[in-house]
């Protein structure tokens, strides 16, 4: 396996941890700032530490990793013998992270790939898989990116907030500032669009939008080969029983991924998040 093509991503991916490490991914952290205190994604807050601040209407912030964390990966994969690095991230109209990256690549012992997948969640963690197992099967970088891209152009993610509150706090919602009007009467079903949240749906009550975000997701799979996440923040039972159901009903499911995501991601959408990924094979 010397002078493969290493994988980088970051935290965001929300990739099983043995999953990481079957395929050698490393995941760079992004920091989740509340107060005074900055807290490394995945290491040093969970995700129900994050929800639990949220609820106290505590201060919390996001923020990029710098391009030192960067080049202290891309130095230690160069170490264990890559002789490239493949880095993807989550989409740049979110954060910095892409920025960081690329400025850490300019100096690095090996040439870095660096690829703003325009996703986020399960969404970059599919394209971060599919990179990984074309460079695990002798891919060359542009090879590995190419499948990374092709996976992010058939991949769709759906999420369902019960308030936008958050993601307007955070300047993360774009044309869904057009919902805020009237946010307390609906609950929003949004989408990933051009790398960034979009307005899907409004919809009258969280019942009968998370059933739209069903039958949204079962559409979008139709009966070819997908890879199906459920994400969600504090909202495990809600989750699951989604999970049981899309189960049932999309014909080409292949591996299905329930977990809860990461105090990063969390910290845009609040407690009661439903997302559902959908990634054609």
């Amino acid at each position: 396996m010397s002078r493969h093509v290493a994988i980088v991503t970051d935290s965001t991916a929300y990739l099983p941890p043995q999953t990481m490490e079957r395929h050698g991914i490393t995941a760079v952290p992004l920091t989740v700032v509340i107060g005074d205190r900055a807290l490394e994604e995945g290491t040093e807050i969970s995700a129900r530490s994050l929800a639990l601040a949220l609820q106290k209407r505590r201060s919390v912030t996001t923020s990029r990793p710098s391009p030192e964390v960067f080049a202290q990966a891309y130095r230690a994969a160069a170490a264990r013998g890559a002789g490239a690095i493949v880095s993807l991230h989550l989409s740049a109209e979110f954060s910095g992270t892409y920025d960081a990256a690329l400025l850490a690549a300019k100096d690095a012992p090996v040439p870095v790939r660096v690829v703003d997948t325009g996703m986020v969640a399960m969404a970059l963690g599919f394209c971060a898989l599919a990179a990984a197992e074309t460079a695990e099967a002798g891919g060359t970088p542009d090879e590995v990116v190419a499948a990374a891209e092709k996976r992010a152009a058939n991949t769709s993610a759906y999420f369902y907030v019960d308030t936008l509150e958050y993601l307007r706090r955070g300047g993360r919602i774009g044309a869904a500032q057009a919902l805020l009007g009237s946010a307390l009467a609906v609950k929003p079903l949004l989408e990933l669009e051009g790398g960034r949240i979009e307005p899907r749906e409004k919809v009258r009550t969280a019942s009968k939008a998370i059933a739209r975000l069903e039958e949204i997701a079962a559409d979008r799979a139709g009966a070819s080969p997908v890879d199906i996440a459920v994400h969600h923040l504090a909202a495990p039972d809600r989750a699951a029983a989604l999970a049981e159901r899309l189960r049932a009903r999309v014909p080409g499911l292949a591996e299905l991924h329930v977990s809860e995501v990461g105090a990063v991601i969390g910290a845009h959408t609040g407690p009661g998040l439903l997302g559902v990924v959908v990634s054609s094979r």
